[in-house]
C-alpha cells in the first residue's frame, strides 16, 4: 500500500486528491522507487490546469529522489538500496513510492543529498540544455533572464556567470531583486518598478541583448521582443504568464530578423545516455560552485496543493521540495 496524488479533472490546486493504492511489483524494465523528496516544478501546474493536456485520471510530478526497493526483470545497473533520482518524462512523482522506467533513473552520488537532487535534477538539466545545447551561449555575450529569482532562473544566473556571460536578471520586488544580485547577476531589473525593455536598451547602449531566456510567456513576450538585439534569439521555455499565441513571422523581421525557439527538455534528453550526460554536467557545475540550488521552501508531500498555490502566486523563491 502506498499513498499517491491523483487528479480526475483539470482545475485549481483543489483537484489534487490523495489515494491509497496497492503498488504492483515492478514490471519488465521498471524499478520500484521509494521517494524521500519530490521536486515541485511549474510544469506540474501546467498539467494540473490542462495547459499541457494529459489523459485523466493522472498522477502529477516527474522529479524525485529516493531509494530502490525492487527491480523488475531486464533491469541492469541498479540494485536494491541504491540511491536514485528521476526527472521524467513519466509523471507520478507525487507519491510515497512508485514504479519507474529504469531508463529514466540515475544514480545519485554520495555528495548530493536527496533534497538537493529533488530540487536540482529537472531544473538543473533544464539550465544545462538551455545554455549549452539550445542557445549555445558564448563567453562575453549579454543574456537576459526573466524570473531570475525562480528555480530555473536562479540556476541560469550562476551557470551563465560561470561560463563568462554578462547577466541581466529580471525579478519582482526588493527581496527577489536582492536574491538575484546575491546569485551574481551583473544587472537586476525590478519589473514591478522599471520598464524592462527601456532598461535593457540603456544597459546595452541601445543594442539589446543577443539571448533572452523567457520562462514566463505571454505576459513578457512584448518586452522580450523589445529587448532583443538584431539577429538575437528568444528562448521561450515556459508559460507561467500564459502561452504565447498568434506569433507572426513578420514581427520577427520587423524587430531585427529575430530567432525564436520553444524548446522542451525531453527533446534534448531523449536517451538514457543523454540524460546521464546532462546530469553529470549538472553535478560537475554543482561541485565547482557554479550553481547553488536554493531550497526556498519545504512542504509536506500531502500539502502539495498548498505548494501549488504558493508557486502560482509568485510567493516562492528558488526551488520548492515536497518532503515525504
Amino acid at each position: 500500500m502506498t499513498r499517491v496524488a491523483r487528479i480526475e479533472r483539470t482545475g485549481g490546486p483543489e483537484v489534487i486528491q490523495w489515494v491509497d493504492i496497492d503498488l504492483p511489483d515492478p514490471g519488465e524494465g521498471e524499478i520500484r522507487m521509494r521517494n524521500t523528496a519530490v521536486g515541485l516544478n511549474f510544469i506540474d501546474v501546467y498539467h494540473r490546469k490542462g495547459v499541457y493536456p494529459i489523459s485523466l485520471p493522472a498522477g502529477l510530478g516527474s522529479e524525485a529522489a529516493g531509494v530502490v526497493e525492487a527491480v523488475g526483470s531486464g533491469v541492469g545497473g541498479f540494485e536494491i538500496g541504491d540511491r536514485i533520482g528521476t526527472f521524467g518524462p513519466s509523471r507520478g512523482a507525487y507519491a510515497a513510492a512508485r514504479n519507474v522506467p529504469a531508463g529514466e533513473c540515475v544514480h545519485l552520488p554520495d555528495d548530493v543529498s536527496d533534497e538537493i537532487a529533488a530540487a536540482l535534477l529537472l531544473k538543473g538539466c533544464t539550465a544545462e540544455f538551455l545554455v549549452e545545447r539550445c542557445a549555445k551561449v558564448e563567453q562575453g555575450q549579454v543574456v537576459l533572464i526573466w524570473a531570475a529569482a525562480g528555480g530555473v532562473g536562479h540556476l541560469l544566473v550562476g551557470w551563465l556567470k560561470a561560463i563568462g556571460a554578462v547577466v541581466i536578471g529580471v525579478a519582482g520586488g526588493a527581496d527577489k531583486v536582492a536574491s538575484v544580485k546575491a546569485a551574481g547577476a551583473d544587472y537586476v531589473i525590478d519589473h514591478r518598478a522599471e520598464d524592462v525593455a527601456g532598461r535593457v536598451r540603456a544597459i546595452t547602449d541601445g543594442a539589446g541583448v543577443p539571448v533572452i531566456f523567457d520562462g514566463i510567456g505571454a505576459a513578457t513576450w512584448d518586452a522580450s521582443l523589445a529587448s532583443t538585439a538584431r539577429r538575437g534569439l528568444i528562448v521561450s521555455y515556459g508559460n507561467a504568464g500564459g502561452p504565447v499565441e498568434g506569433l507572426k513571422l513578420a514581427t520577427l523581421a520587423a524587430k531585427g530578423s529575430l530567432f525564436v525557439t520553444r524548446p522542451t527538455l525531453f527533446d534534448y534528453c531523449v536517451t538514457p545516455q543523454e540524460k546521464r550526460a546532462a546530469v553529470d554536467r549538472v553535478f560537475a557545475m554543482l561541485r565547482v560552485g557554479a550553481i547553488v540550488p536554493e531550497i526556498g521552501q519545504r512542504f509536506a508531500l500531502d500539502d502539495a496543493a498548498d505548494a501549488h498555490r504558493a508557486l502560482e502566486a509568485g510567493e516562492t523563491r528558488g526551488s520548492s521540495v515536497l518532503v515525504v
